[in-house]
């Protein structure tokens, strides 16, 4: 099965925001469950911040970035360098065709993968494919309309409700967090540890970081060519989302909860 579009793409806006994450932000789920020398694989790893992060966990163990982006590759690459990892390597390589013998890994991680897919069961198999029995699958995702903001800027609005029929064009799944049990169901998992956890934007750092993020994917990122090609915004419509996310940035009482469903499955 080919890779499908990815709904927010690759421009800079999108990458630099996804290199800002950790483990500890990100993947705190995980954390306790990993030991030093477990193989690992991620799935998804973007520019590999994370990935660096958990490589650093699992040392001397083998840690494996996988990205469906050669370009996204390349800059996880330059960061395992800058850090002076050498438990590290990063390919590009395909969710649903993993080129690896069955049971290779001890961790198959990914975050934020499966809202993306359209088929993150098929996947979810394929993950568990190559982990070792008694090995983990550990998943995070967001989820869309779990999201709450305040104050209510009615081009945030605007904002959800374009990105929702972006993503489910792309026969993806914006909700995909209050979803993860039922697809690890699916996958065939029997034993499974479900929770949750959210990023808050709230300080003037964080607001700015975030809504500034958001302004610049609106009108530069994939959101804005997938929305005019399917003429779900124009530019006016876009410009207004934009300039909502700055606004909204700049509030003193700003708030922005972002909720992730989580799983750690054993294979």
């Amino acid at each position: 099965m080919a890779p499908e579009q990815y709904s927010h793409g690759h421009h800079s806006s999108v990458v630099g925001a996804h290199a800002q994450r950790t483990a500890a932000d990100s993947a705190a789920y995980l954390l306790p469950y990993l030991e030093s020398g477990m193989t690992l694989l991620d799935v998804g790893c973007g520019p590999g911040s994370i990935t660096a992060d958990l490589a650093n966990l699992v040392d001397p163990g083998p840690v494996t970035g996988l990205d469906q982006s050669e370009d996204v590759v390349a800059l996880a690459r330059k960061l395992a360098a800058a850090r002076g990892l050498v438990n590290t390597e990063f390919l590009a390589g395909n969710v649903y065709d993993l080129d690896f013998p069955d049971a290779t890994f001890d961790v198959v991680h990914a975050h934020q993968v499966l809202q993306h897919l359209a088929d993150p069961v098929a996947a979810l198999r394929e993950m568990r494919r190559v982990t070792r029995p008694g090995g983990i699958v550990a998943v995070r995702d967001a989820d869309f309309h779990g999201m709450s903001w305040y104050p209510e800027f009615p081009e945030l609005t605007a904002w959800m409700d374009t990105y929702q029929r972006i993503a489910r064009g792309n026969a993806a799944e914006p909700d995909a967090g209050r979803r993860l049990v039922a697809w690890i169901l699916e996958a065939g998992f029997t034993e499974f540890e479900p929770s949750a956890s959210n990023w808050l934007y709230a300080t003037p750092e964080r607001r700015s970081s975030f809504g500034e993020g958001w302004a610049d994917r609106v009108l530069h990122s994939a959101f804005a060519a997938q929305a005019l090609d399917r003429e779900l915004a124009d530019e006016a419509g876009l410009a207004r989302m934009a300039e909502g996310w700055r606004r909204w940035s700049q509030t003193a009482d700003g708030w922005f909860l972002l909720p992730s469903g989580e799983v750690i499955a054993w294979a």
